[in-house]
């Protein structure tokens, strides 16, 4: 019996989590700075309004569609300002990964990540047998992209990037965006924690397939993190540039998602609006499952109270955890409080937020 050499992984723990089950089993007190999970977190939801979001009579309708509801998908094109046709739903941003290396890369093709960056890269590409190479996000009183160290080579299929990245909490400039679209290659930009920006900038890209150009360019999203509610595993790509690369790349996705029939009750959306009359700080109001259909209201509070109640009720933002961890050898990574920890003085060993 052989198995593929994609799904090996060394199963030995790190020496942070050899640390921690060694505090733990004598006893001693641990104060775990890590734990993101806003459910378990004390903040107060409106159980009522949620519950009853997922409760409407059209969630037993099984409708399939490859890219999910039309209606979810408009409702995400709206909160970004994009166009419906250029999103497709998936069940997490996890998915919508393997959904763009399968249709960007054949097995042994690279893509180049930032480096430090989220460590569950390097298992998707696994899956994918997709080759990782790191260029740097470098410090020097500020994260920036190392545009020196971005070097394709001929087997470079896409470059990705994180904004806010995690753990440095950088986010993608429009100067670093067409530094990247220079390339030629497709940009993946995953933007899940869009809405966490350690601070405001006019020059911060918030949805990069927005402003592609002439380049392809795929930004990635969630509603988990959105909405403050980590088990809805609702996720979309959306697709920007050109008419004709957008309309090759949606066909490519199309088929590929179509080998993935969607869990898809249908639901309504409730008072929808667009996201030019929705609040700034609109969250989903409706939330459902991959391809249910998701509301951005700000008449609906359901799901934006979390995020208010939290800042509200004096929970530490990120600028105050920092300041708080930094002696531990911790620094916050964003407003999600995803921290990072330097376990040796050369390796990183992120713990992301919730996913």
């Amino acid at each position: 019996m052989r198995f593929s050499l994609r799904s090996a992984h060394e199963g030995r723990k790190n020496a942070l989590s050899l640390a921690l089950e060694e505090r733990r089993a004598r006893g001693q007190l641990v104060t775990d700075l890590t734990v993101s999970n806003p459910t378990t977190a004390g903040i107060p939801y409106d159980a009522a309004a949620i519950q009853g979001a997922l409760s409407v009579p059209e969630s037993l309708v099984y409708e399939p569609a490859a890219f999910g509801l039309a209606s979810a998908r408009q409702a995400v094109a709206d909160h970004l300002g994009m166009d419906g046709s250029r999103v497709l739903l998936t069940a997490s941003t996890s998915e919508a990964y393997a959904f763009l290396f399968k249709a960007l890369c054949d097995p042994g093709d690279e893509v180049l990540v930032p480096a430090p960056s989220y460590p569950l890269f390097d298992q998707l590409a696994s899956i994918e047998s997709v080759r990782l190479v790191p260029y740097r996000i470098a410090y020097d009183g500020a994260w920036h992209l190392d545009a020196a160290s971005i070097v394709p080579t001929a087997r470079t299929r896409a470059i990705l990037v994180v904004s806010p990245n995690n753990p440095t909490g950088s986010s993608l400039t429009r100067p670093e965006l067409a530094r990247l679209r220079a390339t030629g290659l497709p940009v993946v930009a995953d933007e899940v924690f869009a809405p966490y920006a350690f601070r405001a900038g006019q020059d911060r890209v918030e949805c990069a397939a927005r402003e592609a150009g002439s380049s392809l360019v795929f930004s990635l999203g969630g509603l988990s993190k959105l909405a403050g509610l980590p088990q809805m595993k609702l996720g979309w790509i959306v697709v920007g540039g050109p008419e004709e690369l957008t309309r090759e790349a949606l066909e490519r996705l199309e088929w590929i998602a179509d080998a993935f029939p969607p869990w898809a009750p249908r639901s309504s959306t409730r008072s929808p609006a667009s996201s030019r009359r929705a609040s700034p700080r609109a969250r989903p109001s409706v939330v459902g499952s991959r391809a249910t259909s998701t509301c951005f209201d700000e008449r609906s509070r359901a799901l934006r109270r979390p995020c208010w109640t939290w800042r509200e009720a004096g929970t530490p933002s990120s600028a105050c955890l920092r300041r708080a961890t930094r002696r531990r050898g911790r620094s916050s990574c964003s407003r999600t409080a995803t921290t990072f920890t330097r376990a040796t003085s050369s390796t990183w060993r992120a713990s992301p937020s919730w996913s």
